[in-house]
């Protein structure tokens, strides 16, 4: 049930490795786990394999900012998220690997360009909830979040130019991620995306969480964020690119 291929733990133990440090405030490095697992099995296993690992790492999160997430943009992004989770339920069984490594490849692609762009000011007029912006962002968040654990480049879209102080965009985030990842957990177990291999792998991989999450809190206090970025971002556009080549 285990796999013994080197291969496998030379991409699980880095994209497990990232998540948790991407956990730990280097917000969007967690989105290349399933690009860099989708190089040696499929983006379809290589999801349902990351997210008990990740709901894990949601509970340190929420441990952590308990308290201090704003609700308010909670309560207008989650409905859309939950119907995002559920149109990737129904849709799983008609996408075939190829075209879920051609999303995976576009959605890492174009989450890079868009770090790349100029973005709003934070503080803006905009910092109000709003129903409409924030049920498309979290259908959009919820459904690439569904196929690839991807949902952060919706939800920031959205959350960036509310100005919310750091404390409060981080808690936000956790709050937000941990009930999308459980929304996700009974749907993945629904359409039959979890295997007993792929659980074993996951329990393997389980002892890298706190790792992770320590690494990610080591690197925060020593590390240049932006040179650490452009490193990831970098990486993640090569991965993607190539994801992007072989599914074509």
């Amino acid at each position: 049930m285990i796999s013994s291929d080197l291969g496998f733990y030379l991409a699980a133990v880095p994209a497990v490795l990232l998540t948790g440090i991407g956990k730990s405030g280097f917000g969007g490095v967690a989105l290349m786990a399933v690009p860099l697992l989708s190089l040696v099995m499929s983006p379809i296993e290589a999801a349902a394999l990351m997210l008990p690992l990740l709901l894990m790492m949601d509970v340190f999160g929420v441990y952590a900012w308990r308290g201090q997430g704003s609700w308010a943009h909670i309560k207008v992004l989650v409905p859309g998220a939950a119907f995002g989770v559920l149109i990737g339920m129904l849709t799983a069984q008609f996408v075939n690997p190829d075209m879920v490594k051609l999303i995976v490849g576009i959605i890492a692609v174009g989450f890079c360009l868009y770090q790349w762009l100029p973005k709003p000011q934070k503080g803006s007029a905009m910092g109000q909830p709003n129903w409409l912006t924030g049920s498309v962002a979290g259908a959009a968040s919820g459904y690439t979040s569904y196929i690839a654990h991807a949902g952060s480049p919706p939800y920031h879209m959205y959350l960036i130019p509310k100005g919310l102080d750091p404390r409060a965009f981080a808690a936000t985030g956790a709050w937000y991620f941990f009930i999308v990842n459980g929304l996700k957990l009974p749907a993945y177990i629904a359409v039959g995306q979890f295997s007993l291999e792929v659980f074993m792998q996951a329990l393997v991989m389980l002892p890298l969480v706190p790792i992770g999450v320590y690494a990610g809190v080591w690197l925060n206090k020593r590390v240049s964020h932006d040179l650490f970025y452009k490193f990831i971002y970098g990486f993640v556009f090569l991965i993607g690119f190539k994801l992007i080549y072989d599914s074509l």
